[in-house]
């Protein structure tokens, strides 16, 4: 592929990644949240520790895919990749969730 085929990354796209990243990635940093809260040591009843620990970790995966939603090439393939990303992180959630209660 040459480079006049490549699509180039453009800024017009950068508010759909915006809400893309805010939004479902909100949802994706609950999610992992919940499953280190169900797998981790000590499992759901784990302690206080771990419960703000739990709480913090929301805010560093937020972050993250906040800051690496702007490489995608438009905001279409952000929200369809990380709503996969949520669905399967959901599914894991309530499948641990549904075998450890």
């Amino acid at each position: 592929m040459n480079d006049d085929a490549r699509v180039r990354l453009q800024s017009r796209h950068w508010f759909g990644k915006t809400m893309a990243g805010a939004v479902l990635g909100f949802g994706l940093a609950l999610a992992l949240s919940g499953l280190f809260a169900w797998l981790g040591p000590d499992g759901i009843a784990g302690g206080g520790g771990k419960v703000q620990f739990s709480m913090w970790l929301m805010a560093p995966v937020w972050a993250l895919v906040l800051s690496f939603v702007y490489l995608f090439r438009d905001s279409l393939r952000a929200w369809l990749w990380l709503g996969a990303a949520n669905a399967l992180a959901f599914a894991a959630l309530w499948c641990v969730r549904w075998t450890m209660a």
